[in-house]
């Protein structure tokens, strides 16, 4: 089993620019980074052999031993993901892969382990979980299945049902994870770490306290 994790180097003014000017953007890079360290966690606590991150920037000290990296390929996140699916493949094409991403903190071992046990149901071909910003949290292929992911709008109110869609459309065997919060807003931030107290990221934002959009910010 493969667990991978696809996401943004936590750098200020670059990832999580919604957190702003609620949270100044270096503030905003301390929560993504706890996010994402939480994620990562979470993945190394599943029995797998294997545990991949695909990363757009550099790595920090937010990153825990024992993961391997490589850099994103392709242009859109869908051409990402469908690039980061093509890279755990080409080790073992007979091993399954669950892709979450790094806004969902919240995300723990149980919660992953019962995707990848999903996942190795011979019943199943697919797993999805959708969020709750209309985009989805993770995404498990059983085997290679190239063009399930290109082309499907990114960041979208109907992202996740265009991914279900795809899915379903390609014939596959589909079993849905929970929803799950998406962390996009200082409201989000704040509700997500009141959900999941005990990990870095909501250690972070009671650090830095919660936060509100001003009225009228760009």
């Amino acid at each position: 089993m493969t667990l991978l994790v696809i996401a943004k180097s936590p750098r200020p003014g670059l990832v999580k620019t919604r957190l702003s000017p609620a949270y100044a953007p270096a503030e905003a890079a301390q929560i993504a980074a706890a996010a994402l360290h939480d994620t990562l966690c979470a993945a190394l606590a599943v029995p797998t052999s294997r545990v991949v991150l695909a990363l757009d920037g550099p790595t920090g000290d937010w990153l825990p031993a024992g993961i391997e990296v490589v850099p994103q390929q392709g242009n859109g996140l869908d051409e990402r993901i469908e690039a980061a699916f093509a890279h755990c493949w080409a080790r073992d094409s007979h091993t399954p892969v669950l892709l979450v991403g790094m806004d969902t903190p919240q995300v723990d071992a149980v919660l992953l382990h019962d995707g990848s046990a999903q996942l190795r149901d011979p019943a199943v071909d697919a797993v999805l979980g959708l969020a709750t910003d209309g985009g989805f949290w993770a995404l498990g292929l059983s085997t290679p299945a190239p063009g399930l992911v290109a082309g499907v709008p990114m960041s979208m109110p109907d992202t996740g049902a265009r991914q279900l869609q795809r899915l379903t459309g390609g014939g596959l065997r589909l079993s849905m994870l929970p929803e799950l919060q998406d962390v996009d807003t200082p409201d989000d931030a704040w509700s997500v770490a009141a959900s999941a107290p005990a990990g870095a990221f909501a250690d972070v934002v009671r650090r830095l306290g919660r936060r509100h959009v001003v009225e009228g910010a760009a």
